[in-house]
């Protein structure tokens, strides 16, 4: 099986323990083995070597990863090479899930015991919105500095994504919530509503039209109430960092940008951490739930992906913690160290259910 790998920008070290699981879960003799390959220069570091955070050399080695039928595990860069990735490869669908995890982690601002069995998908639209708009800078005597951004958003655009929430919803527990800003942004609410009325009618599924505002209330006030929600670029990344209250830490976020085609690239959802780099600090369980959503989303290894997030879960269950997760009477590790440990514990799980 053919995959690439970005992990140069702020946080490789959180990619390298990744690494350390995929090797784990490959030593299984019931595994596939994996061809790993390492892309070019994506985020700040690009930015300085070519003038932009998305190289050529990287969207050449992406384009090579895609025909081949693998999909791309990317580090933290910074910079806009995450939105510039997703316009070059029309990867229009974002999936973020938000389940906290079922051992206990007190060093989050919200009670383990109130998030117990909150299981969210956050479906966001990736093309369209102020993210992929057209912005610039002009200057006249009166007003100085003038800034600007034009954005917009298809019917199209909208309908495929609505598409997506609602056959997820459908596998789910066949609830929606559309997340919109009508009295702020009135006509393209406006169409968000009436893509998502049609669409969720047509196949059943129980549809709540929320404002961002409130949302971002009763997503951490009610979870247990949202079940799939599809919305805006915009929208659709606030909700997700949000959401990584419900699961204890930032360093736990994590997703994947989908094209139609299939290409796919994973990664977690924390941004580049750049005050971490080198210092073996950064949390990697963010990117190596990444990596368990790619070995089940793009080569159908549903086992292996279960078998990954059980092992985190032991690994913690065991008193193990990394900095951001710290608590009392807890044994704190580094970055390569919580790698080393979930790598181990993947072998062990394997082994107990033979």
């Amino acid at each position: 099986m053919h995959w690439g790998l970005f992990r140069r920008g702020g946080g490789p070290e959180v990619v390298e323990a990744a690494l350390t699981v995929l090797r784990a879960v490959e030593s299984l003799s019931s595994s596939p083995r994996f061809e790993v390959r390492m892309g070019g220069r994506i985020g700040n570091q690009a930015i300085c070597e070519y003038g932009r955070p998305l190289s050529e050399e990287a969207c050449q080695f992406c384009e090579e990863i895609f025909a081949q039928g693998g999909a791309i595990l990317a580090g933290a860069g910074g910079d806009r090479f995450v939105y510039d990735a997703r316009r070059r490869f029309e990867l229009y669908c974002k999936l973020n899930p938000l389940i906290p995890p079922s051992v206990p982690l007190r060093a989050g601002r919200i009670r383990p015991e109130y998030t117990a069995g909150v299981d969210i998908m956050v479906v966001r639209e990736n093309m369209g919105g102020v993210y992929q708009g057209a912005w610039g800078e002009h200057r006249t005597a009166g007003d100085g500095r003038i800034a600007s951004q034009r954005f917009e958003y298809t019917e199209r655009q909208i309908r495929q994504i609505v598409d997506v929430a609602v056959r997820l919803a459908n596998d789910r527990r066949g609830e929606l919530a559309v997340v919109v800003k009508p009295n702020g942004v009135p006509t393209i609410s406006q169409l968000w509503i009436d893509c998502a009325r049609e669409i969720a009618a047509s196949h059943s599924i129980r549809l709540r039209e929320l404002e961002i505002d409130y949302a971002t209330f009763h997503m951490i006030q009610d979870p247990h109430r949202f079940d799939v929600v599809v919305t805006s670029n915009l929208f659709g990344d606030i909700l997700s960092d949000v959401g990584g209250l419900l699961l204890g830490s930032r360093g736990l976020c994590y997703g994947g940008s989908f094209s139609a085609s299939g290409a796919a690239i994973y990664q977690t959802n924390h941004g580049a951490a750049l005050d971490l780099a080198g210092t073996d600090r950064a949390n990697p369980v963010g990117q190596i739930h990444s990596l368990a959503m790619l070995l089940r989303d793009s080569f159908g290894m549903a086992r292996e992906a279960e078998n990954i997030h059980r092992a985190v879960e032991s690994v913690w269950r065991s008193g193990v913690r990394t900095d951001d997760l710290r608590e009392p009477g807890c044994r704190l590790v580094g970055t390569q160290e919580m790698g080393r440990l979930v790598a181990a514990a993947v072998s062990d799980s394997s082994e107990g259910e033979g």
